[in-house]
């Protein structure tokens, strides 16, 4: 053995006494420690593995009671032995309750020493082979749980053939705990929204307590069952009896509705749950597949417990409303009223029990081509108004929930109906700017003055009539005057001088060379040009 020995005693000859008498190598003892009292004693357990203490009682500085106290809570696997000058039972009594390997009085008899440390490696042996066997237990068992886990997904994706003979090969193979007398319920959870953002990690956190608290609160501990992630966002809970067992449904219910109420509170979490029929193992992956779409069709409501709708129940065919009344309110209305509109549209087909994720994908198709009519009627491309990640996402989103359309619907109609008033505003703005201009041409006018007479800060008018016109404002105002001036040149006789006086331009060879820029000649050439075409 590879055993570690400290000896803790406040005498420094007694401490050497006991080295004398012990024989190392046949102990097997291959480092030995010594310390003078408990501080000295404990730092040595923090740097070195102590695998057996061997302690006085009575020392000034803490008891040997109180450094195993210590050593119980810190240290578990370390086996003590006391000894003490004084042969007091109240002593070797406490030594015991402590759980004392044994208990010496001094001197002690080198035999004594050694069947004591003898039987602490005993015990030390016995502790290290059951801590080995505990720990390659519970390895097993997780083991064989991953196993089941993966049968049972196996056969949900037809890895395994939904047959009994292929599914008694694998329950062989694999040590599976069904027998010909097992049946089995399966409900499925899943997660409709989560209810705050989440990055990857954290709702990876978040399921994972999801399926914990599944088994705890559904399956329970007088239960047969297991539940595992089936897909993101998706738990499967499978409860086993044996054929012939009545469930409580009852019971099942209520802790669904129960757990739903937790997850609620404390996982962030809209979630529902779906019972399916009690079935045999190679029906599961029919029955799931149900369940799945369940789950897919319900768009309407969260938060619910479902069981399976009687035998031969169906859903009416809903009957898909037009949405010529959303067109029209988009025209003439406001935001507020379009977006009701939508609601009441889909609170109506709700009532009437026909909302499914197919109506609801329909639904969308018809409202998104409402909007896209209206902007095109507009003039605005989809993909400039929708083509942010925010608007990508909404919109991937809109066919998963009632919720979700309605959200796309704000969104889109908002988005959309803003634009549109904010390009008539525009339009309105910048047809006010060339009016101005119009009547002012015999001024120097600056981007500050004509500002002013749409009250919107200069740099933003520059933008905005840039974007409606293509042209920068102080390029149209020069535009306009060379417009004018080419006139006068054409049909006047008046001097050049007056003709850029009238124009605003008090220096005559800076309105030359203006005019010739634009032109491509100068004012006097163009009007001897244009006089004798006439």
């Amino acid at each position: 053995m590879n055993v570690h020995l400290l000896i803790v005693d406040d005498e420094v000859l007694a401490i050497e006494g006991v080295k004398s008498d012990l024989d190392l190598n046949k102990l097997g003892i291959s480092r030995l420690h010594t310390a003078i009292n408990v501080r000295q004693a404990k730092e040595i357990f923090v740097r070195e593995r102590i695998d057996i203490l061997l302690c006085d009682i009575e020392m000034p500085q803490g008891s040997g009671f109180d450094l195993l106290t210590w050593v119980r809570e810190h240290h578990p696997n370390t086996a003590t032995i006391f000894f003490t000058s004084h042969a007091d039972f109240k002593y070797a009594k406490e030594a015991l309750q402590l759980g004392s390997v044994d208990y010496l009085l001094k001197p002690v008899r080198a035999a004594d020493l050694e069947n004591a440390i003898r039987k602490a490696q005993d015990i030390i042996n016995r502790n290290s082979e059951f801590n080995r066997n505990s720990q390659s237990h519970q390895l097993w068992l997780k083991h064989h749980s991953f196993i089941i886990e993966r049968f049972w997904v196996d056969l949900i994706n037809h890895s395994i053939p939904s047959q009994p003979s292929a599914i008694r090969d694998q329950v062989e193979l694999h040590h599976i705990p069904i027998t010909e007398e097992s049946v089995f319920l399966p409900i499925l959870i899943s997660v409709q929204k989560w209810k705050k953002e989440l990055n990857r990690r954290d709702e990876k956190i978040l399921a994972y307590a999801l399926k914990n608290s599944a088994e705890e609160m559904i399956i329970g501990e007088g239960s047969n069952g297991i539940c595992f992630h089936l897909d993101r966002g998706m738990l499967l809970l499978i409860m086993v009896a044996n054929r012939g067992t009545k469930w409580e449904y009852e019971y099942l219910y209520r802790a669904c509705e129960q757990y739903i109420d937790s997850c609620n509170e404390y996982f962030y979490s809209d979630l529902s749950c779906y019972f399916g029929n009690a079935v045999e193992a190679y029906e599961m992956a029919g029955m799931v597949a149900e369940l799945r779409r369940q789950d897919r069709n319900n768009v309407a409501f969260v938060n619910q417990v479902y069981l399976q709708p009687d035998n031969g129940t169906s859903m009416p065919q809903a009957k898909l409303p037009a949405l010529s009344i959303v067109a029209s309110l988009m025209k003439t209305a406001t935001k507020g009223a379009v977006v009701h509109e939508v609601e009441t549209l889909l609170d109506s087909l709700v009532k009437n029990q026909g909302m499914n994720a197919d109506i609801l994908h329909q639904f969308n198709q018809n409202f998104t081509q409402v909007v896209y009519s209206f902007l095109n009627l507009k003039g605005i491309e989809a993909n400039q108004l929708f083509g942010d990640e925010e608007s990508r996402q909404i919109s991937e989103s809109a066919g998963r929930s009632i919720m979700d359309m309605l959200i796309w619907a704000r969104h889109a109609v908002n988005k959309a109906m803003i634009h549109a008033e904010a390009i008539k505003e525009t339009e309105k703005i910048v047809q006010i700017v060339k009016t101005y201009i119009s009547h002012n041409l015999d001024q120097d006018m600056t981007r500050e003055m004509i500002a002013d007479q749409v009250f919107l800060h200069p740099d933003y008018l520059t933008r905005i009539f840039k974007k409606e016109t293509g042209y920068v404002l102080s390029d149209y105002i020069v535009i306009e005057k060379v417009k004018v001036a080419k006139e006068l040149l054409s049909h006047t006789e008046r001097p050049v001088s007056s003709i850029a006086s009238m124009l605003g331009y008090t220096n005559f060879s800076y309105f030359t060379k203006l005019f010739k820029k634009h032109v491509g000649l100068g004012p006097m050439e163009y009007r001897s040009q244009n006089n004798k075409d006439q």
